[in-house]
């Protein structure tokens, strides 16, 4: 018993209405299930991070023009790979602000490779919101402000140049557009695939269900990197860099397709016998209607956790195209195109900035299976 200001006694018991140990119970029944999902993901701290590194990254692209202090192109002939510059704060015991060492190149005749000396008695602060090259800012933007530049007489090579003296750095901003944005358009064509021929399976059963499930399983069978290459191969090599793109997104989109048909369809074999769908088709629902409004929502969450698990899947396989020359090409850039220009082994071991673009593709593709295992684990939110 609990004694209230006015003098009333009132009963704890645990099943009352006031009592204060059923109020969190109440409210996790209450809150909607997106909620629910979101209290669990938040304790899955490497998916947490994860997604907020991703969403950092989807965010960079529209103004990666503007982050990188060179276009992607932009070659400076004076400096051939150039090794990786720091940026410093202090010189000499005083605060100086931003700046950079300038570096002046040599040619080694008799080991056939370039050297650089750092001159470090010349602090040269760097220029903020400069004006360089044009780019488009947003795709379709026309600018040439940058967020920082060299000043005149310098460089500011943050991970190196290559072989044509390209800043790296900008290089791997402007390749993660095309390499980020090709695993969104192949899971599009993905999902709409396998969404459509494994819900039409599941749910008719019968001959069409056989019929498609021969064709998966052929799909399926044939060994993947062949018929990536084969495909790759026969797209024409006058096509324009944005052709091409699209045209990988879609091969990589249309063999990728049958694991998420699968998966779907046996999901739909056991919800078509639950009580709301017989009840929809008796109030005369059309299969379309069943499909999209009863079916599909209770097998959304697995759907955008097999989304997250192969987007990395799709852009290792256009850096794997890219490497070995049939997917991307120059001018196109993208992280499989800079690993293809960096296969040269002895190169990478005299110049080993020039395997850099190595490291966003670990970074993205771990982050997004850590996503995806962060996603799969909340989207039940009453076990555990």
């Amino acid at each position: 018993m609990k004694k209230l200001p006015d003098g009333r006694w009132v009963d704890e018991a645990p099943w009352s209405d006031d009592a204060d140990l059923s109020a969190p119970e109440r409210s996790d029944m209450d809150a909607p299930n997106w909620v629910l999902v979101w209290r669990k993901f938040k304790r899955h701290k490497l998916g947490l991070i994860s997604g907020i590194f991703l969403l950092l990254s989807y965010l960079m692209l529209p103004v990666a023009g503007f982050i990188a202090p060179y276009t992607p192109n932009q070659r400076s002939a004076d400096y051939l790979y150039a090794p990786p510059q720091s940026i410093n704060l202090w010189h000499e015991g005083s605060f100086v602000g931003p700046y950079v060492y300038p570096t002046t190149a040599t040619a080694d005749l008799q080991n056939f490779r370039w050297t650089y000396q750092t001159d470090t008695s010349r602090p040269m602060p760097l220029q903020f919101f400069c004006e360089g090259n044009q780019y488009n800012l947003f795709g379709f933007i026309p600018s040439d402000t940058h967020l920082f530049c060299a000043p005149d007489g310098a460089t500011v090579f943050l991970w190196g140049s290559d072989r044509l003296g390209r800043d790296v750095f900008s290089r791997i901003l402007y390749g993660a557009q095309l390499s980020l944005t090709v695993g969104l358009i192949g899971i599009t064509v993905s999902f709409a695939l396998g969404i459509f021929f494994g819900s039409i399976a599941g749910y008719f059963g019968g001959k069409t269900d056989w019929f498609i499930n021969r064709m998966i399983e052929i799909l399926r069978s044939l060994p993947e990197l062949p018929l990536w290459l084969a495909l790759s191969a026969a797209v024409p090599s006058n096509w324009g860099p944005v052709s091409v793109f699209f045209i990988i997104s879609i091969i990589l989109g249309i063999l990728d397709w049958p694991g998420l048909a699968r998966a779907v369809r046996s999901k739909f074999l056991s919800l078509r016998e639950e009580e709301y769908v017989r009840a929809a088709e008796m109030m005369g629902a059309k299969p379309g209607r069943v499909i999209r409004r009863h079916l599909l929502p209770n097998f959304m969450s697995h759907l955008i956790a097999s989304a997250t698990l192969s987007i990395p899947a799709m852009i290792l396989g256009e850096t794997a195209l890219s490497f070995l020359g049939l997917g991307l090409r120059a001018p196109a850039v993208s992280w499989g195109v800079m690993l293809n220009d960096a296969q040269n082994l002895a190169s990478i071991e005299i110049y080993p900035w020039t395997a850099i673009p190595m490291l966003p593709i670990i970074f993205v593709v771990l982050a997004f299976n850590f996503l995806g295992d962060g996603l799969r684990a909340s989207l039940d939110p009453y076990k555990g």
